[in-house]
């Protein structure tokens, strides 16, 4: 070994390899963008290392890999990602709902210039193409996102596709496979994607399951359906001959908590057949997503979901449905005490911020059900919300599973930035840490080792990716020293934007993006791609 040079040698760290292996004293070179060595401690030499770090103890691990980041407009607005390198987070995966390319994905969300820039990307890797070469800190890759193919063939109409738009998805699917997407994800609670039969969703997925590709999805119910929806998606991998992988699994709603059990059992019984099925999650009991999620999926049919608010006739049948559906309080995120408003825009909506719609209606002097639909038409945007609806008992018992990854279900953050003054979900500044800090170090859920699987291996193994996820010679040299004894999160949801702890050192590519718990600002970020990734001209 002494013949060789390296960049970075970290000295007598605590070395977790991304396998589930128990940990061992050892050291790790750097060299390029590449992990040259690791070894037992004191077999490399330091005399030919460029720069040396003592690691005093603390871990070193590869980099996180989050399989379900909303980082989009973010990476746009700032290529850093702040909130996700400081839990040691390297490689940001897209894709659960919309892209924004090929063309038509949403352009007219997209920050600053991006909107213009969007227009020529013809093909999903223009978008990488352009998002790299303006520079990002992590790496970034995608799934293609089923709403913007479907949105792409037939608009937001309800009903089934026609022979030709399933055939103008299906085109699109293999050339996005090529351009590199990771599979396809299927959001079934949101439009379009709620308006899609499992026959179309087993058509398009077959299409990335030629390519290599993943179904990955968003179930039709987490709540009173769970085991339904669960059955749907088994269904969908059988049919279509393609890996399954559930969003961010839970059992929402109290009443449906004695369900997770039963939703593990059927995984399990499932890969004892041979289907390979798994899930990723967040460790909180809150989850997040639009306050317009509440209506009726019909009501959104042709983008028209705000006029139809604001017509008398059509609301009145909104109210009647939302009232059969959610008056008895035990659907998913029904109790209007256990829903959390934050994303407020408008100026006479600010004073709202921290308080549950309960008490918002309160306010207003409303029933609730009117509060949330003209919150809805006054704003018309989706209003982020964070709904209080699961079990910590459940989040335990999810962590434990073998086959269980973690994913943040957000996009990145700067806490010291404009944007914290809208509240979001903590899990954008502490999924990783808290998963590491809280449940594996204080509460024991879980081994460090286990805890760092799911977040490294477990998810490059899912994504084919080869050469990443794992410390071992000749992989990218994405990296992440933590001290097991302080690394935590520190945001709640009160005080949703305070970056985590504990992370000390961060690599991408070889390149140093966090050095002693600070951002540096580097950008060595690059495009990831799936296995059916055909190298564009």
């Amino acid at each position: 070994m002494g013949t060789l040079t390296f960049d970075w040698l970290i000295r007598g760290a605590r070395v977790i390899d991304g396998t589930g292996s128990p940990w061992f004293r050892g050291d790790v070179a750097l060299a390029g963008d590449r992990i040259a060595a690791v070894m037992p401690m004191g077999l490399l030499s330091p005399s030919n290392a460029r720069e040396i770090l003592d690691a005093q103890d603390r871990v070193v691990a590869p980099g996180f890999i989050d399989l379900q980041s909303h980082s989009i407009t973010s990476l746009m607005a700032d290529g850093r990602c702040v909130s996700k390198l400081l839990q040691g987070v390297t490689t940001e995966i897209m894709g659960e709902t919309w892209v924004p390319a090929p063309h038509g994905g949403k352009c007219n969300a997209l920050p600053g210039d991006w909107k213009d820039r969007a227009k020529h990307w013809t093909r999903f890797r223009h978008w990488f193409d352009d998002l790299v070469g303006r520079g990002v800190g992590p790496n970034v890759g995608s799934f293609m996102a089923a709403g913007t193919l479907r949105s792409l063939a037939c608009g937001m109409r309800m009903g089934r596709a026609s022979e030709t738009e399933l055939e103008r998805q299906r085109q699109l699917m293999a050339e996005t496979m090529r351009d590199g997407a990771f599979g396809v994800s299927y959001a079934l609670i949101y439009p379009p994607d709620t308006y899609v039969d499992q026959d179309e969703i087993v058509e398009v997925s077959a299409v990335a399951a030629r390519h290599g590709g993943v179904y990955i999805t968003h179930m039709r119910s987490e709540s009173d359906k769970l085991l339904e929806g669960l059955d749907e998606a088994l269904a969908i991998g059988r049919r279509a001959g393609i890996p399954v992988e559930v969003y961010h699994l839970k059992a929402a709603g109290k009443k449906n908590w004695h369900l997770m059990p039963q939703a593990i059992a059927r995984i399990e019984a499932a890969r004892s057949t041979g289907q390979d099925v798994t899930a990723c999650m967040y460790p909180y009991i809150a989850s997040g997503t639009g306050l317009n999620a509440m209506v009726p999926s019909w009501a959104h049919a042709d983008d028209k979901l705000y006029d139809n608010l604001r017509d008398p006739s059509v609301r009145a049948t909104i109210r009647a449905e939302m009232l059969q559906t959610y008056g008895d309080g035990s659907e998913l995120g029904a109790r209007a005490e256990g829903i959390l408003p934050v994303g407020f825009t408008r100026p006479e909506h600010r004073g709202y911020a921290g308080k549950r719609l309960a008490a918002i209606a309160a306010l207003r002097k409303q029933d609730w059900i009117d509060a949330l639909l003209d919150l809805l038409a006054a704003e018309e945007q989706s209003i982020f919300t964070m709904y209080f609806s699961m079990s910590e008992k459940n989040l335990r018992l999810q962590l434990q599973q073998p086959w269980i990854k973690i994913a943040s279900d957000a996009g990145g953050h700067d806490p010291s930035g404009s944007e914290t003054r809208n509240p979001t979900h903590p899990r954008a500044y502490g999924t990783f840490t808290r998963v590491l800090g809280h449940y594996a170090r204080d509460q024991g859920v879980l081994t460090i080792e286990d805890a760092v699987r799911k977040m490294t291996g477990a998810v490059a193994a899912r994504l084919s990716l080869t050469d990443r996820g794992y410390l071992r010679p000749g992989a990218f040299a994405d990296v992440t020293l933590f001290d097991p004894e302080t690394v935590a999160d520190r945001a709640t949801f009160e005080e949703t934007h305070r970056a985590s702890v504990g992370v000390h050192e961060v690599w991408v590519n070889g390149v140093r993006v966090v050095s002693q718990g600070t951002v540096t600002g580097a950008l060595p970020g690059r495009f990831v791609a799936g296995p059916g990734y055909t190298e564009q001209p």
